[in-house]
C-alpha cells in the first residue's frame, strides 16, 4: 500500500473514531438516562442506547467518514450498516451481561461512595463493550457497507 493510500485510510479510521466517540456519548447518555431515571433493566437500556448511537453513527459516517459513498444507494448502505451493527450488538450484549455481574461487585469494593457500584459497573462495562465492538464495526463497514469508497 503506498503512503498516500495509507494516510487516507488512517484519516478515515480517525474520522470513524471521532464519530464513534460522538456515538459513545449518545450511548452512555441514554444508557444512564434509561437505567437511572427510567429504571429500565441494564441490558434492555443498552440495546436502546446502542440503537440511537447507531443511527447517529450511520448518518455521520455516510456524510463525513465515507463521504465518497454518498453516490451509492442510501437504503442498501443503511441495511448493511444495520446488519453490521446488529452483529456488534450480538457481540456486546452477552459481554455486558457478564461484565455487569463481574464489575458491580468489584466497584463495590473499590469505588468510594461518590457513585453507586451499579453506575460504575454499568459504565465501565459499556466502555469495554464499545472498545471490543469498535474494531468489528470499522472493518466490517469499511470493507462491506462502504466498500465503494476509494482507498
Amino acid at each position: 500500500m503506498n503512503n498516500s493510500i495509507h494516510r487516507k485510510e488512517l484519516k478515515r479510521f480517525v474520522r470513524f473514531g471521532i464519530v464513534g466517540v460522538i456515538g459513545s456519548v449518545i450511548d452512555f447518555g441514554f444508557l444512564n438516562l434509561f437505567t437511572i431515571v427510567f429504571k429500565m433493566p441494564y441490558v434492555l437500556s443498552s440495546v436502546f442506547s446502542f440503537s440511537l448511537a447507531v443511527i447517529n453513527n450511520f448518518i455521520l459516517n455516510r456524510l463525513w467518514t465515507f463521504s465518497a459513498s454518498r453516490k451509492d444507494p442510501l437504503l442498501g448502505q443503511l441495511i448493511q450498516f444495520g446488519i453490521v451493527s446488529v452483529v456488534g450488538l450480538l457481540i456486546r450484549t452477552p459481554l455486558l451481561a457478564w461484565l455487569e455481574k463481574v464489575l458491580i461487585p468489584l466497584a463495590g469494593k473499590l469505588v468510594p461512595n461518590l457513585l453507586t457500584p451499579t453506575i460504575v459497573g454499568h459504565n465501565v462495562g459499556l466502555a469495554i463493550g464499545i472498545g471490543v465492538v469498535m474494531l468489528w464495526n470499522y472493518f466490517a463497514n469499511r470493507f462491506w457497507t462502504f466498500k465503494n469508497t476509494p482507498a
